[in-house]
């Protein structure tokens, strides 16, 4: 049981991570072709990502890592364990407003597209707090990789 379950942590970090990666460099080129055609389409996309690969891997995330603590028998309140889980919650925190963002950013662009218009203010503004949102959340995805690495005590 250890072994699969370990397995299906490590593969759906890699798979939160890589998705995360990419939907955030996709999206920010996207951004900065300032195209509201090229932006609707990729957001479409980006949307798309989030809910088939990311949203699953944050699930797989968090319970295949609660389990694995059960079955190692490694008590919540180790140190290591606390900090990770606070930052798969902080991840959270950034993340639910991105995909809120990200849906809105499309939609913004989709109706400037629509009506043969510039980009509207509301969309700069979405996209600074897509990105602000997005380097705290990457920060503690690095922190996590860190703490499953090192198990500092």
């Amino acid at each position: 049981m250890y072994f699969w379950l370990k397995l299906i942590h490590i593969l759906s970090s890699t798979l939160l991570f890589g998705t995360g990666l990419g939907i955030a460099f996709f999206m920010w080129m996207a951004h900065l072709r300032g195209d509201p055609k090229i932006i609707a389409a990729t957001g479409r996309v980006v949307v798309i990502a989030d809910s088939f690969f990311t949203a699953p891997a944050v699930i797989a995330q968090f319970v295949t890592g609660l389990w694995l603590t059960r079955v190692l028998q490694l008590p919540l309140s180790t140190y290591w364990v606390q900090m990770a889980l606070v930052l798969f919650f902080v991840i959270g925190a950034c993340w639910l407003p991105v995909l809120w963002l990200q849906v809105r950013a499309r939609d913004l662009a989709r109706i400037a597209d629509q009506r043969g218009e510039p980009l509207p203010k509301a969309y700069y503004t979405t996209m600074r707090w897509w990105f602000c949102l997005g380097w705290p959340a990457f920060l503690s995805v690095v922190g996590i990789f860190w703490l499953m690495v090192n198990k500092p005590s």
